[in-house]
């Protein structure tokens, strides 16, 4: 069985997080989409929030586990959860030159996890979970950020009157 680890903050989750799910889901038999905390840096949404977030944007499957990890390396967490395989999106040159070094340390620390890249098609290349936090907020935030969000995102930050 091929199983990979999708890993990301997912704060917010966006279009171009679920984009890099269900590529994950035609390309494994089973992918893990796990929530990392990185004590760097501050999150709009509390981890109980993003994985309630992505378990209602994402249609169930068997096949898709979502999940929170803390306090270890994403390949160690690959290797607990016998996964093969890592998947990361790379959007930009500056995602690319972080993501090679990552998976060089990656190969170094347990050589059997390969690390996949996918890039998103040019619409919604550019989304990020920072840019969807800076888009909130002015007048007629909403009918921006709408279309790059999956409704309940979008519902949870109505919710919240578009303050982050």
């Amino acid at each position: 069985m091929r199983t990979a680890v999708y890993a990301g903050s997912f704060d917010p989750p966006t279009n171009g997080h679920l984009w890099m799910i269900e590529r994950g889901l035609e390309m494994f038999d089973r992918l893990i989409v796990a929530i990392g905390n990185n004590p760097a840096k501050s999150y709009s949404f509390s981890v109980a929030e993003r994985l309630e977030l992505l378990h209602a944007s994402i249609a169930n499957s068997d096949r898709l586990t979502i999940a929170h990890f803390d306090n270890r390396y994403l390949v160690d967490y690959a290797k607990k959860m016998q996964a093969k395989y890592i998947l990361r999106g790379i959007r930009s040159p500056n995602d690319y030159e972080y993501e090679r070094v990552m998976r060089h340390i990656n190969a170094d620390m347990a050589p059997d996890i390969t690390t996949v890249f996918l890039m998103p098609p040019r619409d919604i290349a550019e989304l990020s979970s920072n840019m969807i936090k800076s888009l909130t907020g002015p007048i007629g935030w909403e009918e921006t950020v709408r279309r790059y969000v999956p409704e309940p995102v979008f519902t949870a930050l109505a919710s919240r009157g578009g303050t982050l």
